[in-house]
């Protein structure tokens, strides 16, 4: 299949087409892209912009563990500890009186300081500097189609529970009223965004990761209302980022990762110019 779409790339007038890394670069990003827009309508509507940062962050630790314990992929022990922390800050969230941003502050400075003892240990915390700023042009197809999996996991769990993530998140009470069980779906959307970001984190990097989550979300809600174009803004938005991004970068010689979250930051700043226009 990915033959096909090789030589569907190598009909382009492009110079950069004829590299493999980025053809397998501009798929994952086709891939992964509308994903993260997805799950960023929600992450801004529900106002937990840091609470995937914590998430991001959380991949330093499970590198760490994955390291204590042998693992050659430290991917298995990231994905783990990321979904650990997933429940424990919605257990913790439902029963503390603190609020949300000090539970968060407390989880995100305990787990970072954690991963940076145990890596820093005997210097080695430069070998996994890697994992900061991620590198997109070194994934392979198989980590594509493990990308594939996810996109299906999660446009299935966008059709079955959407409605119910949708409701919760305008009106909680509203919601348990109507017999939905807002703790499971709270739970279910923290797990499979931790799934998300952490398997993505080879691709951009623990640093701008969160930014690609909130930045087409947040682009697009400043010129829509409406649900369903909120959406589906959000992903034109985010596809457009990552191709341009992925294409400037080659010939700029930048970090793709980094050059894709400029182009998003943009397309933020054109929609914000835009809506205070259509405001006066």
């Amino acid at each position: 299949m990915i033959e096909v779409w090789y030589r569907l790339l190598d009909m382009l007038p492009f110079s950069w087409t004829h590299y493999v890394f980025m053809k397998n670069a501009l798929l994952a990003i086709l891939l992964v892209t509308p994903l993260f827009a997805i799950l960023g309508t929600m992450v801004v509507n529900n106002r937990m912009a840091f609470f995937t940062d914590v998430l991001g962050h959380s991949a330093l630790t499970g590198i760490a563990i994955g390291v204590l314990l042998g693992f050659h992929d430290p991917t298995f022990p990231m994905i783990c500890l990321a979904v650990v922390l997933a429940i424990s800050i919605n257990l913790l969230k439902d029963t503390t009186k603190a609020s949300v941003d000090t539970v968060l502050g407390v989880f995100m400075a305990f787990i970072v300081a954690l991963g940076i003892v145990i890596l820093s240990r005997q210097g080695g915390f430069v070998k996994y500097t890697s994992y900061l700023i991620g590198d997109i042009l070194a994934v392979t197809p198989q980590q594509i189609a493990w990308f594939f999996v996810i996109a299906v996991v999660v446009l299935g769990y966008w059709y079955a529970a959407g409605n119910a993530m949708i409701l919760t998140s305008v009106n909680s009470s509203l919601a348990r009223s109507r017999r939905i069980n807002t703790f499971l779906v709270e739970t279910s959307f923290t797990i499979l965004l931790a799934l998300v970001v952490i398997v993505s984190i080879r691709l951009v990097g623990i640093l701008i990761i969160n930014s690609l989550l909130i930045l087409p979300a947040a682009a697009s809600r400043n010129f829509t209302r409406n649900i369903h174009t909120y959406t589906a803004w959000a992903v034109i938005i985010s596809i457009l980022s990552g191709i341009m991004g992925l294409i400037v970068s080659y010939y700029w010689g930048t970090a793709s990762g980094a050059t894709i979250v400029i182009f998003a930051s943009g397309c933020y700043g054109i929609s914000a110019l835009s809506s205070r226009r259509l405001m006066k």
